[in-house]
């Protein structure tokens, strides 16, 4: 920690009036990205995210080389390398579902205690009364979290490339390989989306274990029970009349807007829609059989993207809004020095 005190006291002055060293903020962003990587909660959290990854890749293999994949489409062979996200031999689910599922934990663990704890410890006085601006603190732990994410979630995207292409033999195509690319990235913007919500936790909570527990009760919420709970506003608002063809559209665009609050739901329309060319609608009353048979061809990859910007534009905005909800509780609170 003195070492580190003493980067940010030299950090940003002027050496012999030429040479100028690293700003305090980028040398905060290095010690956070070191301590993260060097610490055992994040290594077991990678395992297990790993071993779940490389058990839905076996499945998708095992699914494609027994001919379960989708016979829907025209030709076997078209997007094969993108199936080996969605496809699964039922044993596990695919790669895309634990992606959803398990990515959040690891915003949440990143986070949870990056403030409290250096409050608890009584460093972050000391940190606050070197020469740095206050909301660079907050701004070094998220870009520094933002950095790991990234660079976990494109390994376990390179990885399953990169396994797909040594066990089925078949190269992406350029379309292909940017669909996934471009999954990968709104994967990183939905887990930091989680790292921003732990981080306002430990902004509003002292203790650790609170902050961590929030983060996980509101994961559970948003992929468990806010289906089940919009599902019953949808039996209880339910029109009287079933041949009410308005009131039965007023209600289902109703229960949509509810249901595209969730991130949880946003980011699977977007990752699936991506994933999966032949998506050709998100209308709810408008099937894929039917969509396809108007014209049948799959998406393009700019076709695809126009249609889940919507989603990708509202997966920002809650990213940005936790993060200014944190930003300004931790500029409101008020930093002592224990005695």
């Amino acid at each position: 920690m003195a070492a580190f005190i003493e980067k940010l006291r030299t950090a940003g002055k002027e050496r012999d009036g030429a040479v100028r060293t690293a700003s305090p903020f980028w040398v905060m962003v290095q010690k956070e990205f070191g301590d993260h990587i060097r610490s055992w909660r994040f290594i077991i959290l990678l395992a297990i995210v790993t071993l779940a990854c490389v058990g839905s890749i076996y499945a998708a293999v095992t699914a494609l080389k027994n001919g379960q994949s989708d016979a829907s489409s025209s030709d076997a062979t078209s997007f094969l390398f993108l199936k080996m996200f969605t496809e699964s031999d039922g044993s596990l689910p695919n790669f895309l579902t634990f992606l959803s599922f398990l990515a959040p934990l690891i915003g949440i663990a990143i986070g949870f205690d990056g403030v409290n704890s250096e409050r608890n410890k009584g460093t972050l006085s000391r940190v606050m009364s070197q020469p740095v601006y206050r909301d660079d603190f907050l701004n070094a732990k998220f870009v520094a979290g933002l950095l790991l994410i990234a660079v976990v979630i494109f390994s376990l995207g390179f990885l399953v490339m990169g396994m797909g292409l040594f066990t089925i033999g078949y190269p992406p195509t350029p379309e292909e390989f940017w669909r996934v690319i471009v999954m990968l990235f709104i994967t990183t913007v939905y887990v930091g989306l989680w790292l921003n919500l732990s981080l306002l936790f430990s902004v509003r909570f002292r203790q650790a274990a609170t902050s961590a527990l929030s983060g996980i009760a509101v994961w559970i919420f948003f992929l468990v029970f806010y289906s089940m709970i919009v599902n019953l506003i949808g039996n209880v608002t339910a029109p009287s009349d079933p041949n009410n063809a308005d009131a039965i559209l007023r209600q289902q665009d109703w229960l949509m807007l509810l249901s595209r609050l969730s991130p949880a739901y946003l980011f699977q329309e977007a990752a699936s829609t991506l994933l999966l060319p032949d998506t050709r609608t998100l209308n709810p009353f408008i099937t894929q059989d039917q969509a396809y048979l108007a014209i049948n061809a799959p998406l393009s990859f700019g076709q695809s993207l126009l249609l889940v910007w919507p989603q990708v534009v509202a997966i920002v905005a809650e990213t940005a809004l936790s993060f200014a909800a944190s930003y300004v509780a931790f500029m409101r609170q008020e930093i002592r020095s224990r005695s």
